[in-house]
């Protein structure tokens, strides 16, 4: 006869029960160690969630308060990188070996700024624009607003008032501090102080020292101090909290900071925080004591994206993830370049392994090569740059980081396809100019920009050829 369970009392099921569950209580954790769990788990997921504020937070530290920071600006001031990033830059983020970078935090809190740029001819450039949670609100740029000189107003996500009659946009950040990423194309060393006299005219205004010439900018380095990890377990979600107390999150993530604050994570919650018992404490010390390698490890296997020829393009929703909810896509796009360009500005496509799924070696001898007719389809240009575990350039011999389009003395061969060789000596004299040096030895990755890409890489029907192991 069958029996629901809807037809016996209550206390004949639990007798019904008390066996099997006595079987496996040797699994079932001590009552008092539920907290610790509850708090761990909790912590893994908010730590995916808050990774961007948190690097972003305390890189606004370094880079304002630390004189030997590279770069080194108050907020509402551009840093310029006066020359070709070179194995020197150890901040990580896979810089560009394409560009001059002009790099800033805004504070908006106050008032809005102006941001401004002279007539820049046929020259390519972009000014990323991106909240403290490393999703982009706006571009100022070529592709964008045109290359006329341009003047931008960047306003805080409340902020109300007249906007300046010339000024050509509006733009509102939805966080009150924001960072901006310039990238201004240099051709090679001799096109440097070319591009320097563009930058020494780009400007970061208030609003209300516009249109004031000579009037001297404020210069406040007074930014949220990170808490010290060495002296504190907790340090990781005091200094988010902070953070998001300066930058609330987005009204749409209501339901996960629910969550998260019964852990004492969110804005303002370091009181909360502290009141946690000692069990809920070590959980969460353990969350963020894995959290950034759990993180950097997805950046580096390219989780997030799709894989091609053993290359992985950059996702879709790359530089605004965080806006559809794919917090981890966000959070590895932090990791792995600080913030993330949109694909139809540049696409990022990465490989950290060749043909056959075997992790890039320095101890080994690759090549890739490119059928003719098959480099990568672009409206501005395309690169290949390799980096180090740490995301940082290679030191090497004749100090090349990049091969691109328009690289003096790269070779094509006799049927007009093109062999690019990877490996830390050199592939000979005759094939110099298309070597791409590697590290002496451990791990080593490369990423392919196409910048403002056609179609056919935004829609991955164009692919790039595989990276094979030399014999």
């Amino acid at each position: 006869m069958k029996i629901s369970c809807s037809s016996l009392s209550p206390l004949v099921l639990a007798l019904m029960l008390t066996p099997a569950l006595a079987k496996d209580e040797k699994t079932i954790p001590p009552v008092g160690d539920w907290q610790e769990q509850y708090a761990y788990s909790v912590g893994v997921q908010a730590y995916i969630y808050a990774f961007p504020i948190l690097q972003l937070a305390t890189l606004r530290h370094k880079w304002a308060t630390d004189a030997a920071s590279f770069p080194y600006a108050a907020p509402n001031h551009f840093y310029h990188f006066r020359d070709i990033v070179d194995a020197d830059y150890k901040d990580g983020g896979s810089p560009n070996n394409d560009t001059l970078y002009s790099w800033g935090f805004f504070d908006l809190s106050k008032e809005p700024v102006v941001l401004a740029h002279p007539d820049m001819g046929e020259r390519y450039f972009v000014f990323q624009l991106a909240d403290m949670y490393a999703d982009n609100f706006g571009y100022v740029g070529k592709r964008t607003t045109g290359s006329k000189a341009g003047a931008f107003l960047i306003v805080g996500p409340d902020w109300q008032g007249e906007t300046p009659a010339n000024v050509q946009g509006v733009i509102r950040a939805r966080t009150p501090h924001a960072l901006v990423f310039g990238r201004t194309f240099v051709e090679d060393r001799n096109d440097v102080a070319a591009v320097n006299k563009l930058q020494d005219q780009y400007q970061v205004v208030p609003l209300s020292l516009w249109d004031k010439p000579g009037a001297t900018l404020p210069e406040n380095r007074d930014v949220q101090v990170p808490v010290d990890s060495q002296r504190d377990r907790l340090a990781d979600w005091k200094t988010i909290n902070q953070a998001m107390a300066q930058n609330p999150p987005a009204a749409k993530d209501k339901q996960l900071l629910e969550l998260f604050a019964t852990v004492g994570i969110g804005p303002g919650l370091n009181g909360q925080l502290e009141l946690l018992d000692e069990a809920s404490k070590r959980g969460l010390a353990r969350a963020a004591q894995g959290g950034r390698p759990m993180v950097g490890g997805m950046s580096a296997a390219g989780v997030a994206n799709k894989p091609v020829n053993g290359w992985h393009f950059s996702r879709k929703n790359g530089g605004r993830a965080g806006l559809e909810d794919d917090f981890r896509g966000r959070a590895i796009c932090a990791a792995g370049g600080i913030i993330c360009n949109e694909p139809q500005e540049a696409t990022y496509i990465v490989a950290y392994a060749d043909v056959d799924g075997q992790p890039l070696d320095g101890n080994k001898r690759y090549t890739l090569h490119f059928a003719k007719g098959q480099l990568p389809p672009v409206k501005e240009f395309w690169s290949l740059t390799l980096y180090g575990p740490d995301k940082n350039l290679v030191d090497n011999p004749i100090n090349r980081y990049a091969i691109r389009d328009r690289t003096p003395g790269v070779k094509q061969n006799a049927d007009g396809s093109m062999s690019l060789y990877l490996q830390n000596d050199s592939p000979g004299k005759d094939k110099e100019s298309n070597w791409l040096p590697s590290p002496r030895q451990g791990r080593f990755y490369l990423a392919l920009r196409a910048y403002v890409p056609d179609d056919a890489v935004l829609n991955q029907t164009w692919q790039p050829p595989t990276v094979k192991q030399m014999d």
